[in-house]
């Protein structure tokens, strides 16, 4: 099962000291020794470098990779050679404050994460003095994705399986399913991919159109899957693939946000003209039956009349 964001954050922390005691280490090696893909391992060392002892010159980690090895430049902003206290600047521990206290209020955060959370809190709190005092005038609210990001992580990390209730702007309806969480990601918006019960597949759930979750006792079971990489995002159309333009009413914006498109274009009325790349254009003629009026296939062609003989086609079925 893939890892959740708790057990990338304690590799990652993990992978500082593995790399400062390996200088020049093999990335086929570590990626071994961490039981990841190269990919991941990539992935991590993306993100190490916005990480130090503060955010000022000389104190982020510079670590980068040609592929082969992998260098630390500056092994001493970890802090750990000099001996000396780490010291958070007063907007360094209003900003660590607010997010910390701000956590601590996530519903389907597991209690014992609570507990140790409020314990370095109140920690932080004494070391900051004065400007504990600005934090605690300072609050933040996560909206409801927040919250189903938690009970997803809690899931991922119990193994549990999980009740949904979700929003598909597609056919405007509210859906009821059980799903066996896999990982969590983001691409633009923050999704969950899951092998769906009702479905029999996989799918993927955007989190901020799950009106409702709730973790259930049966354990997560989902059957062996190969992850996608999403590197370059949810679907990677290439240049070559074919180009297709779609117009669309008010009733089909939700177009732009399933399918990656070339560009979308303002049209009267609150339309949008939207151009894509598709490996294969027929695929989209279901896309052009289930916008009905609210959208059509302007171009090439053949598919724009492909398109309307399928409807043709559906309608006389209905009318049988």
């Amino acid at each position: 099962m893939a890892a959740n964001a708790i057990d990338q954050t304690r590799r990652m922390l993990s992978l500082v000291t593995y790399l400062r005691e390996r200088p020049g280490a093999r990335v086929a090696d570590v990626a071994r020794a961490f039981g990841i893909t190269e990919d991941e391992l990539i992935g991590d060392l993306d993100v190490l470098p916005m990480c130090g002892t503060s955010f000022r010159g000389g104190d982020l980690l510079d670590i980068d990779t040609d592929g082969d090895r992998i260098w630390w430049h500056n092994p001493d902003a970890s802090g750990t050679s000099t001996g000396e206290p780490l010291r958070l600047a007063a907007d360094e521990a209003t900003a660590l404050l607010v997010a910390a206290r701000a956590v601590a209020t996530l519903p389907g955060l597991r209690e014992s994460d609570r507990q140790a959370l409020l314990r370095a809190t109140a920690k932080i709190e004494a070391a900051a003095g004065e400007a504990a005092g600005a934090s605690s005038r300072l609050s933040v609210r996560f909206e409801s994705e927040g919250g189903v990001f938690a009970d997803v992580d809690r899931a991922i990390s119990e193994r549990r399986r999980v009740w949904l209730r979700y929003y598909s702007p597609a056919r405007d309806e509210l859906t009821e399913r059980e799903v066996d969480p896999i990982r969590l990601f983001a691409v633009g918006h923050t999704y969950m991919e899951a092998w769906c019960r009702l479905s029999e597949a996989r799918r993927t759930f955007r989190l901020d159109r799950v009106a409702e979750i709730r973790l259930l006792d049966e354990p997560s079971d989902p059957p062996p899957v190969e992850l996608r990489d999403l590197s370059e995002g949810l679907v990677q159309p290439a240049a070559e693939d074919p180009e297709v333009v779609i117009e669309v009413g008010p009733g089909g914006r939700w177009v732009a946000e399933y399918y990656p498109h070339d560009s979308a274009e303002e049209l009267p009325e609150g339309g949008l003209r939207i151009t894509l790349r598709t490996p294969d254009p027929a695929s989209l003629r279901r896309l052009a039956l289930r916008l009905g009026r609210d959208g059509r296939i302007v171009s090439p062609p053949e598919l724009s009349g492909s398109a309307r003989e399928a409807a043709r086609e559906a309608l006389a079925a209905y009318g049988e």
